[in-house]
């Protein structure tokens, strides 16, 4: 089982959104998140590994602007069709690649990040980086899945880690700079293994605001 190699997120950029389950997945973690932040009007945010903006485009209502950073050009190419598509005026992109030392510019309200801490080799740095990236009083909110047995991806081609234990990631988060570290549950995928098998597993969603 490959846990290290990176993962070709281009080339499933145009199929990204014909499955229903990510589909689901985005929306549930999006509704989510409406309900355990208040978001307003005058927020800056940033959406952490947009992929096609499932996420992203959730929000946008609710907010002053919504920037999707993403390392995968295919995957914010998508995201840009969409954009134009439906004229709007408060979603911007950038491409950034943060394994390889690329830096997110700009000052935000709040980063919000969805299935992609997994993707990322080493969560404590990423954590100090969302913290720059924050004004003060700043908050993140973010997604993904509680620890398992690396049968949620299958393929686990670009995974760096097998779920998260929620303890761990809050503390992480405290060295991090941050306070007022709360984990709920956002919503649980259902995948059939066999025929008589179903797999469930647990998503959680961590908020945490910048001291």
């Amino acid at each position: 089982m490959n846990i290290n190699t990176r993962k070709d997120f281009d080339k499933e950029a145009v199929d990204w959104d014909s499955n229903p389950g990510r589909v689901k997945l985005a929306n549930d973690v999006g509704t989510a998140m409406i309900k355990v932040i208040k978001l307003t009007k005058s927020m800056e945010v940033i959406d952490f590994g947009c992929g096609t903006g499932l996420l992203t485009l959730k929000l946008h209502p609710f907010v002053k602007s919504i920037t999707g950073v993403d390392n995968s050009p295919g995957m914010l190419g998508m995201l840009t069709s969409k954009v134009k598509a439906q004229n709007l005026d408060n979603v911007l992109t950038q491409h950034v690649d943060f394994e390889k030392g690329d830096r997110i510019e700009g000052l935000y309200d709040l980063v919000i990040s969805s299935m992609v801490l997994h993707h990322i080799s080493d969560a404590a740095n990423l954590f100090r980086v969302w913290s720059k990236l924050l004004r003060p009083n700043g908050q993140v909110c973010f997604a993904d899945l509680d620890t398992e047995d690396g049968g949620f991806h299958g393929d686990n081609t670009g995974v760096h880690h097998l779920g998260f234990d929620r303890a761990h990631l809050k503390q992480l988060l405290l060295d991090a700079g941050f306070s007022d570290v709360r984990d709920t549950t956002a919503t649980k995928v259902i995948k059939q293994k066999d025929a008589q098998t179903k797999l469930e597993f647990p998503i959680f969603l961590i908020t945490a605001k910048r001291q």
